[in-house]
């Protein structure tokens, strides 16, 4: 699967018209032979298959390539920028699902009310509204508070800063774009949350265990809460997988220094090897999130067994 993502992707990213050094080309400084040498030098003189089978090679001994815009191996440039991305995703991901539970089990439980209405409302706004939309009003909103810097990751001056103070730093420019990210994902947990946990109130055995004399409570929370999350234990893998991804549009709205910044940056210069490194990081997460899911799968519900 990964050698069909990356082969189409290849060919797609050739298909387009020009190449990194189309700029270089245009500067009236740089000579015709300067270009033609870095052409050889990156390979972009071979044809199409041939790069390929070269950034193949290279990516089966560990190595993603050398970045055309960068001047640097491509390794080491998404080195630079994992970290942040990651940052950002887990603590959107931790603040969606700590707030999305919740709100879909009070949804759920009161279905029709007006409290179930009004988080319909705003669940459907979450989910229908665009995350590069939703950036854009929480930088103006930022603005004209003055509550919450905008854009970046740092302040200027970070380096000076204590370690203490630097933590402080990245906190506070991490709560917008948190926020933001965040609200789409509690939008469709909620959801789906209240979805799965009304079927479940429908069941047999939620009715045996009511008639039983059970507390609604323990009804609630020790069997239909615990059946209605197993579903969202496959989104969970899912969205694992989107831990590198997830934040791509974002990153660009905000100014944030991750990979989805980074990808944008290098499909506008062209940038293949970047590129091309960033999708075959993208697949390994997303089959390692499934791979999760199935685990967790096996250690939540007694039906499922492997061998």
């Amino acid at each position: 699967m990964l050698l069909g993502i990356t082969a189409v992707s290849f060919a797609v990213i050739q298909l387009a018209p020009g190449d990194f050094l189309d700029e270089m080309r245009l500067n009236p400084v740089v000579s015709a032979e300067t270009v033609e040498q870095m052409r050889r030098e990156f390979g972009l003189d071979q044809p199409p298959h041939v790069q390929y089978l070269r950034w193949l090679g290279q990516v089966v001994q560990g190595d993603f390539g050398y970045s055309f815009a960068y001047q640097v191996p491509v390794t080491w440039l998404l080195g630079s920028r994992w970290l942040n991305t990651i940052l950002l995703n887990v603590c959107a991901f931790a603040f969606a699902w700590a707030v999305a539970i919740p709100l879909g089990i009070h949804a759920a439980v009161r279905q029709y009310r007006w409290s179930d209405n009004l988080l319909t409302f705003v669940s459907l706004l979450g989910i229908s509204t665009p995350t590069f939309f939703t950036g854009l009003v929480g930088l103006y909103l930022a603005f004209r508070t003055g509550w919450l810097p905008i854009g970046g990751m740092t302040r200027v001056g970070f380096e000076e800063l204590s370690l203490f103070g630097k933590v402080l730093d990245v906190a506070h420019h991490l709560i917008l774009p948190t926020l933001i990210l965040g609200f789409a994902g509690v939008a469709g947990l909620m959801r789906q949350m209240r979805g799965n946990l009304l079927e479940v109130l429908r069941q047999d055995y939620v009715r045996t265990a009511r008639a039983k004399g059970l507390p609604e409570r323990a009804v609630l929370y020790r069997h239909a809460v615990r059946n209605a999350l197993n579903p969202l234990i496959t989104l969970f893998g899912f969205q694992l997988g989107g831990l590198l991804s997830g934040s791509a549009i974002l990153e660009n709205v905000i100014g944030w220094p991750g990979i989805g910044q980074l990808v944008v940056e290098a499909l506008l210069k062209k940038d293949l090897y970047v590129v091309m490194a960033t999708l075959v990081v993208g697949s390994v997460t997303l089959v390692l999130g499934n791979l999760v899911a199935d685990l967790l799968l096996a250690a939540t519900d007694p039906r499922i067994r492997y061998d």
